[in-house]
């Protein structure tokens, strides 16, 4: 029996591998082998094909999930960027390979049979096979799978699952081998977090109190501080281009036809329908839907005020004629109300949405947008349809157009592709679809002197101001501890006292700040000492501190096992992290997809001979 715990205990910590699998910031995969076919290789890594098999594949999962998880259909941006995370993971399950071959870590059928007593694939816990009373049921699982019937493909795949997994298990323990927590750290880590303090300080507000016109910044000072601090005038490549956008925003029929709609539910609610269940089938408003639209019990002045006043106007038990707060029509039933205090209402929101026939008008908006643009200027196609032009500046870091929100693609086009005057093809965000026409652009660099003269005049003079209002506090702080009352001193300079806590180390604290010198001061003092002057940035104060309550050792015990667990686990994906990071800086990645996968050009000419030519 003992012997058998044993080898049983094994096995549960290998378990214990398998589970923090799932900390894993990246898809495994199944055995990237680099096959070849289709389009071939759309890169390398080491010298092993990345191909279009495996890259679609892993780009199709992500587009399956993506789409799953919205109603909106997906845009182009959104596209681009699942189209290099499923690169990112291709590599990395490469990488992975490469390792796991150079380690040479293998998985035994053994260890295999040993794995699958105790863990269950993911994809069978919810199999209704194994299923009792709607829960799964492991010895269920366990029955089946060492039963004579068990299906022969089910046994296969749980095979191929612990083939592909173990071996990672394997390689996670020797990645992640040598963390420990000792419990001073945890300790340390709880007193952080549980060891509060309370204080008054008076802030002496340097930036507010001391006139620009006292402090003098020399052009001398200003040359200094732009040669010694370079890094802080780099700038990011950045384009200057006109957009024309045309926004996907219901139409004005639409908000009419909404409208309509709202009237018409209203109407079956005065006919006799159920309003509790048109709101489940027909209101946008999901957490209220699924109870009959109650809104529960709400004061006056809580909600807009056309809302408002419907509710504290309508006849109780019936409905509403439409209510527009914005975002939609609103149908309220008031069931209680009392006087003008509160009310108790129910709603039903028809918000407004593009109808097909108005989404359809849209796409073909959108195709003419582009078909002007390629035979016309960004300006006249504008004007053909009605929709003005705007300048914008996008940069590598930053890329905003009014309308469009983020616009990367657009960004990324302007910095990398287009020569000045090109116009881009329609990109799409989740907000509009839009076009840009690249006027000029210019790369990174540093801002010369003469742009940044006036940002580093300020800083400058804020320094200077620090400098003083700390000077100003030693003369303050001397009084205090001399034996005058902090609160006399403080008004006699014309300073406000102010009070805060209690907080702990890593909270934020108003007026005081978060993780700063400060706050730090605060915990190093004794009971009713006041700090010498401290310089945060923006601020100079100075810190008494009022009361101090430790944190609980007894409280600590009991649960450090479980913090100690919480901090294994960050501390194992922080090295994980970092050992992909080190994977991937010194491999030999070649992205070839720019290449092999351009967009057909429907418009170019077929070739006569040669090639895929016949």
């Amino acid at each position: 029996m003992m012997r058998q715990m044993r080898e049983n205990t094994k096995w549960i910590m290998m378990l214990t591998v398998l589970a923090f699998v799932a900390l894993m910031v990246f898809e495994w995969g199944m055995d990237i082998t680099g096959r070849s076919g289709g389009l071939g290789e759309i890169g390398t890594v080491n010298g092993t094909p990345v191909t279009y098999e495996d890259y679609q594949a892993v780009l199709r999962n992500l587009y399956e999930q993506l789409q799953q998880s919205q109603e909106e259909p997906i845009t182009s941006q959104q596209n681009k960027d699942l189209e290099d995370s499923a690169w990112d993971q291709v590599v990395t399950q490469i990488l992975i390979q490469q390792e796991l071959s150079r380690r040479g870590i293998r998985v035994t059928d053994d260890e295999i049979r040993q794995v699958a007593q105790f863990n269950v694939p993911p994809a069978l816990q919810e199999s209704p096979l194994f299923m009792t009373n709607g829960s799964f049921d492991f010895q269920l699982y366990r029955s089946y799978m060492s039963s004579a019937q068990a299906d022969e493909s089910l046994l296969l795949y749980v095979e191929t699952y612990f083939r592909d997994v173990l071996p990672r298990g394997k390689l996670l323990r020797q990645v992640t081998t040598g963390l420990f927590t000792t419990d001073q750290e945890l300790w340390r880590q709880w007193v952080d977090d549980h060891e509060t303090v309370d204080v008054r300080y008076i802030p002496l507000s340097p930036d507010a109190r001391i006139p620009d016109s006292e402090i003098q910044v020399s052009d001398a000072e200003i040359q200094a501080y732009y040669r010694d601090h370079q890094d802080e005038f780099e700038i990011p490549a950045r384009a200057t281009v006109r957009a024309v956008v045309l926004g996907k925003a219901p139409a004005a029929q639409d908000t009419v036809a909404t409208l309509e709609r709202a009237r018409d539910i209203a109407q079956q609610i005065r006919d006799g329908a159920d309003f509790e269940g048109l709101a489940a089938e027909e209101s946008a408003d999901a957490p209220t839907a699924t109870n009959g639209g109650d809104l529960g019990i709400f004061p006056k002045g809580r909600m807009i005020p056309a809302f408002d006043s419907a509710a504290f106007s309508a006849p109780l038990g019936e409905v509403t004629d439409p209510v527009w707060s914005g975002i939609g029509y609103h149908l309220l039933r008031v069931d209680e109300r009392w006087g003008q205090d509160s009310v108790h209402a129910r709603h039903i929101l028809i918000p407004v949405e593009r109808s097909d026939a108005s989404e359809l008008t849209l796409l073909v908006r959108a195709d003419s947008l582009e078909d002007l643009s390629e035979s016309s200027s960004l300006r006249q196609a504008a004007e053909v349809l009605g929709l003005t032009v705007q300048d914008a500046e996008l940069t590598s870091d930053f890329a905003f157009v009014a309308g469009a929100g983020q616009v990367g693609e657009g960004a990324d086009w302007a910095l990398e592709e287009a020569s000045a005057g090109d116009v881009s093809p329609v990109f799409e965000t989740s907000q509009a679809f839009y076009v840009v026409e690249l006027v000029s652009s210019a790369p990174g660099g540093i801002l010369p002197l003469e742009e940044a003269r006036t940002a580093i005049q300020g800083i400058l003079r804020t320094e200077k101001k620090t400098q003083r209002a700390l000077e100003e506090g030693a003369g303050l702080v001397g009084r205090i501890r001399g034996g005058a009352d902090l609160v006399e001193v403080a008004e006699a300079a014309g300073l406000e006292v102010r009070e805060a806590g209690p907080f702990g180390r890593n909270d934020f604290v108003p007026g005081l700040g978060r993780q700063n010198a400060a706050i730090g001061v605060s915990f190093g003092m004794a009971l009713e000492e006041v700090s010498d002057p401290v310089a945060v940035p923006g601020n100079v104060f100075i810190v008494q501190k009022l009361a101090h309550a430790l944190a609980d050792s007894v409280e600590w015990e009991a649960q450090k096992d479980a913090q100690r667990d919480q901090l294994a686990t960050a501390l194992q994906q922080r090295r994980l992290d970092l050992w992909l990071d080190g994977l991937r800086a010194n491999a030999r990645i070649v992205d070839r997809r720019a290449e092999v996968l351009q967009p057909v050009d429907e418009d170019a000419p077929l070739p006569r001979g040669g090639g895929f030519g016949f």
